[in-house]
């Protein structure tokens, strides 16, 4: 009698449930595999062959939840995703779409790690020159995958169809015969961050676990690049950890990876029958009248949300009610280890020092805005003579490749406030933001990333420009931009403090904002009460993806992620720390108009006595 693959599946599935005893499982695989080796089940090879996925539940076994050994029978989550790849390998080998790249994200205990190194395995021992490698987050979880997942299932193998071994360790399966025949398939995996990521001729199979706990994942994966086969199937699975680099690859629309995103419930036993009649009935009424509530930590949040759950997705009470129950024992970090949209799995992670979801809404209105109302980018020109800026010559230039942005201009007798950050050895931005003082709205910005001069006789321009605003830099790092300002003659920088000379014993002022440990979390402490109250003062969208990343670090300290930048925030809570000393508009005296005045006509002459003397006139 001939078999095909599903029968021999499906027949295994009725005996294990008939006995439920591994004992017995066993021997029937290994009747099986016997059976594969007959003459009659050519047709069944060649079905493994061109499938090798199908030999997942015919002859895998595997440790589950309760620690049993059972047989792998793939849950729908998994057997979505093998179905999902298989339609995009026949679709890849027809044209229809020219890569096998998957962005993954999951909840918790879905199974998806398990099945991908499944996966890999069952490739590796039907297919000659596989090269499959995984990357998993941490070192325990790397050991975890590869002696739990991948070595488990191959010792447990039928003798008839286990492969020959050139070494089954080294967290490497290598399967080779002495005489350099055989399949010459391997498997192997490491951990993100090791020296020799990616160290292979090629790859035809990539996995990356947890991915989005990687340090350097953009990086780790350029890196891989030259390794990958043009038709290799890249798996970046992974729980969602806040807004970092798997979150721009997840929101970019423009990159090759296909995003997958699997919702708890489509795990069949997350479910839950109530306890007796009087449970269910009070469950059921407080979700049906749910009146919802901002805080997670309150009920009404939870019914609320299972209220949505069953009348926008038509989930059964059991569902709902097991949602309920795991809501009681993780409050907060429901959203992220079960979360029922993509949006909500990023938004819940991470320690964040700003509300993420204020910010993240913040974030789309400024995009929808900006799709009819682009700020002005650009930067300013001027004259510049005797080492100084003809205020006369001042004049804005279109370039949208510039590094000032302007979201509304100035009003008559309205009072403005520029705080600034300068550059860090080099690694960071030169940033400012202004702010009408008044309405409290951002106006204005300057990110530039080159010489502190050209930063600084910029911030000079925009101060002009809104009225003389209020500028106070950051003097940390360099004091250069603080000394080219008042070297220009700017009259409205920030005073910290006014101290009595050593020797005259007057008064003098010292220039700029210093950051340490009494005005910084101050300073940010008044950004975060801004943004709280007011998110629709914010206007500069770089300022807004930093405060996605800006988190609180194990002891505490605020600060931008490993790889972010944190330029535009320090801007703008120095811009909140300095307000309260803009109380004028300073104007210049009679004398310095005419001094600005004579360095104009001192130009003047100078360029028609050039002109004079010029043998081309």
């Amino acid at each position: 009698m001939i078999f095909t693959a599903r029968q021999i599946i499906e027949k295994r599935k009725q005996l294990w449930e008939q006995n439920k005893e591994i004992e017995l499982d066993r021997d029937y695989r290994e009747s099986i595999a016997q059976y594969l080796l007959q003459k009659e089940a050519a047709e069944l090879r060649r079905e493994i062959q061109a499938q090798p996925e199908l030999l997942i539940e015919m002859f895998f076994i595997v440790v589950d939840k309760e620690q049993r050994t059972v047989p792998f029978f793939l849950n729908e989550l998994q057997w979505n995703l093998l179905e999902h790849i298989k339609k995009a390998i026949e679709d890849y080998a027809a044209r229809k779409r020219n890569h096998l790249k998957f962005l993954l994200l999951k909840g918790r205990q879905g199974g998806f790690t398990t099945v991908i190194t499944a996966l890999q395995l069952s490739y590796a021992i039907v297919r000659k020159n596989f090269a499959g490698y995984t990357l998993a987050d941490i070192a325990d979880n790397t050991e975890a995958i590869f002696t739990d997942k991948a070595k488990f299932v191959l010792d447990n193998l039928p003798e008839a169809i286990k492969p020959t071994e050139k070494y089954n360790n080294r967290r490497e399966l290598h399967f080779l015969k002495e005489n350099g025949k055989g399949l010459n398939s391997r498997w192997r995996i490491a951990t993100a961050g090791n020296k020799d990521v990616g160290r292979s001729k090629t790859l035809n199979f990539f996995h990356g676990s947890e991915s989005a706990f990687w340090d350097n994942l953009k990086s780790i994966l350029t890196g891989l690049g030259e390794a990958l086969t043009k038709d290799s199937i890249q798996i970046l699975e992974t729980t969602a950890n806040g807004y970092n680099e798997y979150k721009e690859m997840w929101d970019d629309t423009e990159n090759t990876w296909e995003k997958l995103f699997y919702e708890w419930w489509r795990t069949q036993e997350y479910e839950l029958t109530f306890e007796d009649t009087q449970k269910e009935k009070d469950f059921k009424r407080h979700v049906e009248n749910a009146v919802g509530s901002d805080n997670v930590e309150n009920p009404e949040w939870c019914y609320q949300r299972c209220k949505w759950l069953l009348e926008v997705k038509n989930l059964s009470w059991g569902q709902l009610y097991w949602y309920y129950n795991k809501w009681k024992d993780k409050k907060e970090d429901i959203k992220q280890e079960y979360p029922c949209t993509p949006e909500e799995a990023f938004l819940a992670s991470g320690s964040n020092y700003f509300d993420i979801e204020a910010v993240s809404l913040r974030m789309s209105e400024v995009k929808d805005y900006f799709k009819e109302n682009e700020p002005k980018t650009g930067y300013f020109e001027f004259n510049y003579v005797h080492e100084k800026i003809v205020d006369s010559s001042i004049k804005w230039i279109d370039d949208p490749t510039g590094y000032v942005k302007i979201y509304q201009g100035p009003e008559w007798g309205h009072f403005y406030v520029g705080g600034g950050d300068t550059a860090g050895e080099g690694s960071d931005w030169n940033t400012a933001v202004f702010t009408d003082n008044y309405t409290k709205e951002e106006v204005a910005s300057i990110r530039i990333q080159t010489d502190e001069d050209l930063y600084a006789r910029q911030a000079y321009c925009l101060g002009r420009y809104y009225n003389n605003a209020l500028l106070g830099i950051e003097t940390n790092f360099s004091t250069h931009p603080v000394k080219e300002l008042t070297r220009l003659g700017y009259k409205n920088q920030y005073v910290r403090e006014e101290s009595p000379d050593k020797f005259s014993g007057q008064l003098t002022k010292k220039f700029g904002f210093n950051t340490n440990k009494q005005t910084r979390p101050l300073a940010l402490s008044m950004l975060r009460q801004e943004f709280r109250e007011h998110p629709e003062r914010f206007r500069d969208l770089d300022l807004l993806v930093e405060m996605t990343t800006f988190v609180k670090n194990e002891q505490g300290k605020a600060e931008a992620m490993i790889g972010k930048h944190d330029d535009m925030i320090m801007a703008r809570a120095i811009n909140c720390y300095i307000a309260a000393q803009q109380k004028e508009v300073p104007k210049f005296k009679a004398k310095e108009e005419s001094e600005v005045e004579k360095i104009k006509n001192d130009l003047v002459r100078k360029i028609n006595k050039a002109k004079r003397n010029s043998k081309w006139r």
